[in-house]
This record gives C-alpha cells, sequence and structure tokens, in this order.
C-alpha cells in the first residue's frame, strides 16, 4: 500500500491568452536570471566590469542551451536528424505536419560541454585571463541553474524515475498517457481537459489506477543540487580554493555528476535499446566528468599564473 502517494497532473503553463508561458521555460528563465545575480556578485568581488559580464551572459545562455539540444540528439535522439531535422533548432515538430512543442529534449552533458566550449569562447574573445578562472567561477551559478531545470522537468513529467512501492511515488499522469491516448480514452477532445478529468473526475478513476507510481527522480537530482552549491559558494567565499587553479571547476564535475551517476539508478532508461546494459547512457557520459574533476582537483599544475 502506497500511503503518501501523490498523483502529479499539472497544467503545462500559464494560459496568458495570446500565448501560453510553459512552467519549463519559466524554470529556465530563473535559472538564468538567478545566474546573472550570483555572478554579478563574483564580479563585484573580483573587480571586473559590467560590460564583460554582460558577454558573459550571451555567451553563456547560447553556449548552454546549443549545447544541451544538441547533446539531447546525438545521444538519446539521433533519429532526429533524419526523420525531422528542422525540430532540432526550432520549437516545432514537422514529422506530422507543424506542431508547436517548445524546446524539448536538453541534455545536461551537452549542456555541460557547450558551456565549456563557450567559456573557452568568452575568455579568448573578452576575458583574456584563463579559461580555468572562468569556469571556477561560472560552475557557482551554473549549479544553482540545474535545480531549476530538474524542477522544470518534474513539472513536465519527463526523466521520470522507476516504478516504486515506497511512499514518496509519484503517479505522472501526462508521462504515463500521451495526449493522443488521453483523448482517445476520455472522448475529450482537448488533451488539456481531458488529462484535467482524469486527475479529478471519478468517471476515469480506471485510468488513473492504471498509472504506475514511480521515483521522484527529478526532484531527488534537484534536492541534491541545492547541496552541490552551498558547497561550492561556501568554498568560494570562505576559503581560498579559487586562487587554486581548477579546483571549483572540478569541484564541481566531481560532485553534480556523482549525483547524475547515482540518481540514474531509480530513473527509467532514456536509451530503450540499452536498458538491458549494466550502467545506462547517463551513467557512462558521467564518468568522464567525474574523472575530469577528481584530476582537476588534485592533479592539475597550472602553466601560468592568474593575474
Amino acid at each position: 500500500m502506497i500511503a503518501l502517494n501523490t498523483v502529479w497532473n499539472p497544467a503545462k503553463g500559464i494560459d496568458l491568452g495570446f500565448f501560453t508561458l510553459h512552467f519549463y521555460s519559466l524554470m529556465w528563465i530563473i535559472a538564468f536570471i538567478l545566474g546573472l545575480v550570483i555572478m554579478k556578485r563574483i564580479y563585484k568581488n573580483e573587480k571586473q566590469s559590467n560590460e564583460s559580464l554582460d558577454s558573459l551572459f550571451i555567451y553563456s545562455v547560447i553556449g548552454i542551451m546549443l549545447g544541451a539540444r544538441l547533446g539531447h540528439v546525438i545521444f538519446y535522439q539521433s533519429e532526429l536528424i533524419s526523420e525531422d531535422f528542422f525540430s532540432i533548432f526550432l520549437p516545432f515538430s514537422f514529422k506530422d505536419g507543424v506542431e508547436f512543442t517548445g524546446f524539448q529534449g536538453l541534455a545536461s552533458h551537452g549542456a555541460a560541454i557547450g558551456m565549456i566550449i563557450a567559456m573557452y569562447l568568452y575568455n579568448k574573445k573578452v576575458l583574456k585571463k584563463t579559461v580555468l578562472w572562468i569556469l571556477d567561477r561560472v560552475v557557482i551559478p551554473v549549479a544553482s541553474g540545474a535545480i531549476f531545470v530538474r524542477l522544470g522537468n518534474f513539472i513536465n513529467s519527463e526523466i521520470i524515475g522507476k516504478e516504486t512501492d515506497a511512499s514518496v511515488g509519484v503517479q505522472f499522469v501526462q508521462d504515463h498517457y500521451n495526449k493522443y491516448e488521453i483523448v482517445q480514452l476520455t472522448g475529450i477532445k482537448n488533451a488539456k481537459d481531458a488529462y484535467k478529468a482524469v486527475g479529478s473526475d471519478p468517471q476515469y478513476a480506471q485510468l488513473l489506477e492504471a498509472v504506475p507510481s514511480r521515483h521522484p527522480a527529478q526532484l531527488y537530482e534537484a534536492g541534491s543540487y541545492i547541496f552541490v552549491f552551498l558547497i561550492l559558494m561556501y568554498f568560494y567565499w570562505k576559503t581560498n580554493k579559487s586562487e587554486q587553479q581548477g579546483f571549483l571547476f572540478g569541484l564541481f564535475l566531481l560532485l553534480l555528476w556523482s549525483v547524475r551517476f547515482f540518481v540514474e539508478f531509480v530513473k527509467e532508461p532514456q536509451n530503450i535499446e540499452r536498458a538491458d546494459w549494466l550502467l545506462n547512457t547517463g551513467q557512462l557520459l558521467s564518468i568522464p566528468f567525474i574523472l575530469i574533476g577528481l584530476y582537476f582537483m588534485f592533479f592539475y599544475k597550472p602553466k601560468t599564473k592568474l593575474s
């Protein structure tokens, strides 16, 4: 018996009449704005100019979003390249007619790679220090942003956990029934109304009972990333580790990807054909980041001194 089981069947966003602001998009907006506030404080402490901060924001947004999208396509949904190429870069699906989907499918591994490349270019064109100097500092707002991205995944009922009988289990209605199925099963033509009916109308209780209870893996990650963020903040503001090139960057990689590695054990694999592997794609991609983190924390010797 699941005493505290939660039914999760929320609205996708805020209807503004002419436009629906999706909660997932809102979480990304909050992540970037909060990151800008944190980085502004760090830049003030480092006596860096507001102009260089503005450039940093632009480089970060483009690098992280482009990297996250391409990472998802390359690692998890490569069929889009041949089946629906323009949906990779546009918030529309063209496979079965034109349909607005928003930007769905963003991989954190790709975001990490995109961030590193963007910071390399930013340092070369604007900052002109060392790439590790900016990476040691930018990982702090990135860690805070990861919290909100995972909350967005939870709201969207995506990246779900495996089935569980634990009291923390969540029934993800919108993951179990896609919008075409829910319309067919309820006879309600509007998918939004159909989902709402399944969650509240006793007439559709049987449909709700068929939805399995799953680990809220997104919340496990979001909660863990709070500690990653706080640890990084502590080491930056309360110790002199920011003077050790690569340490904070390495600590970020070690902590964040270790969390990702272990949470993956309770996640549904995103690659169905690899579901029987000992480690899934997310775990295999996390291992190199963890090893790189350990290298920068304990073995890296900078060739140049910070100015």
